[in-house]
């Protein structure tokens, strides 16, 4: 008998959104984005959170390539592609983003 009532069990409904933490608007410009062994392209930081981020670019990136970020006043900071879409390339950092550096690119506002 408990077999027959376990299958008619309740399911939460899906996450849409899957990031485990906040990400936080942004605008900074000076962004350079780089594929493994490729030239460093410009491209603007849209969102940040200390696991990842959005960076608008116009160059070609495949998910699940690996990435290096820089920031102003950042050392080369490693990723990987989650997602391309529109010009935009969704980031995971492979590491948390240093609490210090999140502060200053949240703090500025070009």
């Amino acid at each position: 008998m408990g077999y027959m009532n376990s299958q008619y069990r309740a399911v939460k409904p899906a996450r849409i959104e899957q990031r485990t933490s906040y990400r936080h608007p942004v605008e900074i410009r000076r962004t350079a984005i780089r594929p493994h062994s490729k030239t460093a392209k410009t491209g603007k930081l849209m969102d940040l959170s200390i696991y990842g981020c959005r960076v608008a670019s116009d160059g070609i990136f495949t998910e699940g390539c690996r990435v290096w970020l820089r920031f102003e006043g950042s050392n080369p900071i490693t990723a990987i592609a989650m997602w391309c879409r529109d010009g935009d390339v969704g980031c995971r950092f492979d590491e948390k983003l240093d609490p210090a550096l999140f502060r200053s690119l949240t703090l500025i506002s070009e």
